[in-house]
């Protein structure tokens, strides 16, 4: 995302933010709170008692939301390459979701029953050079898809954080495939000049429904 010319102007961008303020207000730690919160009205992701994965969760906005929505009797897991203070009902895995050893701790920590939904706010370090993001942020996407399909029970869903460019087209198809309903969404707390969207898919088929017939 680019942004204002020089680091005073964006401070002064940042905390004069309404979203900002109001997460300041309201007890977030991020103005992403309300990207999370708007994507759940319109679209009724979370409910009480739900299990929810959260990828890339660091500061824990998005795990606050989450934890809030699903109650005492829901679940929330969280991961991120960096670390993030606790957040009440939330269990918390530190890592690098792209290595093998932090992937797998996290599918150890979720266990074998299937989770409801799955978030992903992730978004590489950006360069500002589109042709070495964009296979960046792929990258991550593609592997939050690839953990929602292994996780996620039958009518599950998933939300994810994509860059408008090289390889988004086809892969909004591939997540079109496995499941019965896919949105682009982008929320108002979702800054004007960021290239940045979110996929929405709901009504996850399960690989038996989508694999090829023999």
């Amino acid at each position: 995302m680019a942004r204002p010319k020089n680091s005073q102007e964006w401070l002064r961008e940042h905390f004069d933010d309404k979203y900002v303020q109001m997460a300041k207000q309201d007890g977030y730690r991020s103005r992403a709170s309300y990207k999370l919160l708007e994507l759940c009205e319109k679209d009724r992701l979370i409910r009480s008692g739900m299990t929810v994965v959260d990828l890339g969760s660091a500061p824990g906005g998005w795990s606050q939301v989450a934890a809030k929505q699903v109650g005492f009797q829901g679940r929330v897991v969280a991961s991120d390459i960096l670390e993030m203070d606790s957040v009440a009902g939330v269990e918390f895995i530190h890592g690098d979701f792209t290595d093998d050893a932090v992937y797998k701790a996290l599918q150890d920590c979720i266990g074998s029953d299937p989770v409801d939904l799955v978030i992903s706010d992730m978004a590489p370090n950006m360069s500002g050079n589109a042709v070495i993001d964009q296979p960046a942020v792929m990258y991550l996407v593609e592997l939050a898809f690839e953990m929602a399909q292994a996780i996620l029970k039958p009518g599950g869903g998933f939300v994810a954080k994509v860059f408008h460019g090289v390889g988004f087209d086809a892969y909004v198809k591939t997540v079109r495939q496995h499941f019965t309903k896919v949105v682009m969404r982008k929320p108002d707390a979702s800054r004007t000049r960021s290239r940045e969207t979110y996929l929405v898919a709901t009504g996850y088929k399960g690989l038996a429904d989508t694999q090829p017939s023999a």
